[in-house]
């Protein structure tokens, strides 16, 4: 039996998450204390509720440059390690509160150095917050460090990655605006990644084509693709209506290289026209290792368990679908084999067979 669950249906679900960012999930009343607390005066508005609406239609332009711009306001008040441990805390709680057993969230370390903190104090306090986070509310949260592909900090950041593995860092990241500034810029951030045998995924295929996606997969060696949505650029249908599909792409859906997609906020950002439209029906259907994301929950206004629900509504999904996406996502976490499968086996998919046996 799969019957289409409902949001609150899904909020039960165990989830998994993989492409959150830190910067872009923050409550609208923590932003008012920090701004208030740490002088930050800079904010549209200081009422919680009004700035929610501020948030959701800068986002809503339809252009990932504009989109980012809405951090300015988030980055700003995020600038003491006080601030970024209750930030990190805060995502654990909500994101626990949504369902989710485990999550991959990141941020970018060099954008929080305005007031002095050194690169390790601001990781030291995220981790803190995290773990703190984790313990009260039974999640489990991984970071991920990430460099700004327009700035020339990315080794720094690397050995970040590596330095603190051992202590809840699971991998590396870049993020930014992708036009003009392709990946092989960090070459060096990569491929000392590899020697370390350090995990690392790469926003590719989200602003910037199909060259955006081949530079990262096989000039950089990425993990995962950070979107990766342009990937359908090089699907194309024969004369019979069929899929056919080019060699990046089959490259892509062979090697079973993740795809981190963010279905509300590539909306946002022009990537896709619409949820029904949007390419994670296609790839889903041709077994791509399609993964469900919200990228930014405050500038996206969602939660997983909304971006799951929208693909129900769009697509029809069930139960079996959403536990697919789930599990896809588990397998391609950046921690320890033996740890993933322990998830999949002794959460994940029992959690989706006592929701299927009482739907």
């Amino acid at each position: 039996m799969n019957e289409r669950p409902s949001l609150d249906d899904i909020r039960r679900a165990p989830k998994v998450l993989l492409h959150d960012h830190l910067d872009g999930g923050l409550r609208t009343e923590t932003i008012v204390d920090l701004a208030r607390d740490t002088g930050y005066g800079d904010l549209p508005t200081t009422d919680p509720g009004n700035l929610r609406a501020w948030f959701a239609e800068a986002s809503n332009s339809g252009s990932l440059e504009r989109y980012l711009e809405t951090f300015a306001h988030t980055v700003g008040v995020m600038q003491s390690a006080e601030a970024l441990t209750r930030v990190a805390y805060e995502c654990a709680e909500d994101l626990a509160k949504d369902g989710v057993v485990y999550a991959e969230v990141r941020y970018a370390p060099e954008l929080h150095t305005r007031t002095g903190l050194p690169l390790e104090t601001i990781v030291e306090a995220v981790l803190d917050g995290f773990a703190r986070g984790g313990r009260d509310h039974g999640i489990r949260v991984g970071t991920l460090v990430t460099a700004m592909r327009h700035q020339a900090r990315s080794m720094e950041i690397a050995e970040l990655a590596v330095r603190y593995r051992d202590a809840g860092v699971v991998g590396f990241d870049i993020a930014g605006a992708e036009a003009g500034y392709p990946p092989t810029r960090h070459l060096d951030a990569f491929e000392y990644l590899q020697r370390e045998n350090a995990h690392f995924t790469i926003h590719a295929g989200e602003g910037f084509g199909l060259p955006s996606i081949w530079q990262a997969i096989q000039w950089c060696g990425a993990d995962r693709l950070g979107h990766g949505v342009r990937i359908i650029d090089d699907i194309t249908e024969d004369e019979d209506g069929n899929p056919r599909l080019g060699r990046l792409a089959a490259y892509v859906r062979d090697k079973r290289i993740p795809l981190e997609m963010c279905p509300t906020s590539n909306i946002q950002t022009g990537a896709a026209k619409s949820i029904a439209e949007h390419p994670i029906g296609l790839l889903r259907r041709l077994h791509f290792r399609v993964t469900v994301n919200t990228d930014n929950r405050l500038m996206s206004g969602t939660v997983p368990s909304l971006e799951m629900a929208k693909l129900v509504e769009a697509f029809g999904y069930g139960w079996d679908d959403l536990q697919w996406f789930t599990v896809n996502a588990m397998k391609s976490a950046f921690i320890a084999f033996d740890e993933r499968l322990e998830l999949i086996n002794e959460v994940i998919k029992p959690g989706f067979a006592a929701l299927r046996d009482a739907t």
